[in-house]
């Protein structure tokens, strides 16, 4: 019984920094390296809560130096900051894989969301380009509405994306028309989010930092339910 408490007192440490990690993210754009480290350095209680035995702490520790050197090389591009690469790195040495990859996938469907909006309300409005703008708001809008509708799937386990996907294929026209559809849209795509980035006011910080604290909490919440059904937190 003490064993179990002392998990979920792991947990919820967890919890809370994560939550601690989104609102300084959210408020100043960062998150504090002493809290990434407080995080990884707490793994080994975890690992020790959960009587992982000497292969199953390697697969932790080869996961995390695989996140990080991932991680760094979109730092490299710009594309996440040093936080959300510390975060992220520090969180695989919690995670089992399969979770991982849970916190991965919600993360790239939250941030990717969350980007493509900002990034749509950033937009310099210039005249004659009304048509432009139209498009460029019509593609966030599809971006954003099947970033929902996967995360919708994910957080309850229904296809709604399957379901959305053969609605749609069952009053597609057949044969060679599907081709050209298929193209149309994804020009009409490509040509949107070109004009989204092409129109920006500014280069706006990707809120990464958030949309991971997001996933690891609901993949970590997730766990603990299933805990509490079965007894005991998963291994």
């Amino acid at each position: 019984m003490s064993g179990d408490l002392f998990s979920y007192a792991l947990a919820a440490a967890l919890a809370t920094a994560l939550l601690v990690a989104a609102f300084t993210d959210l408020r100043r754009r960062e998150i504090d390296n002493g809290l990434n480290a407080a995080i990884a350095l707490a793994a080994p209680l975890w690992w020790l809560a959960m009587g992982f035995g000497w292969s199953d702490i390697g697969f932790q520790v080869t996961l995390a130096a695989a996140t990080f050197a991932i991680t760094c090389v979109l730092f490299a591009v710009r594309q996440m900051g040093g936080g959300d690469v510390k975060l992220l790195t520090a969180l695989a040495l919690w995670f089992p894989p399969v979770s991982f990859a849970q916190v991965i996938v919600l993360t790239a469907v939250i941030g990717g969301g969350a980007s493509v909006a900002m990034a749509t309300f950033n937009m310099k409005r210039v005249p004659g380009e009304t048509l432009r703008d139209a498009l460029a708001m019509s593609v966030a809008l599809a971006w954003v509405g099947g970033a929902g509708s996967v995360l919708l799937s994910l957080v309850t386990h229904r296809p709604f994306v399957g379901r959305a996907a053969e609605a749609v294929a069952a009053v597609l026209p057949r044969g060679w028309m599907i081709g050209v559809i298929v193209v149309l849209v994804i020009a009409m795509f490509t040509l949107g989010v070109a004009h989204i980035m092409r129109r920006q006011k500014s280069r706006l910080p990707i809120p990464y930092g958030i949309a991971i604290a997001a996933a690891g909490l609901w993949v970590l919440g997730e766990q603990t339910l299933l805990a509490a059904r079965l007894g005991a937190l998963p291994g």
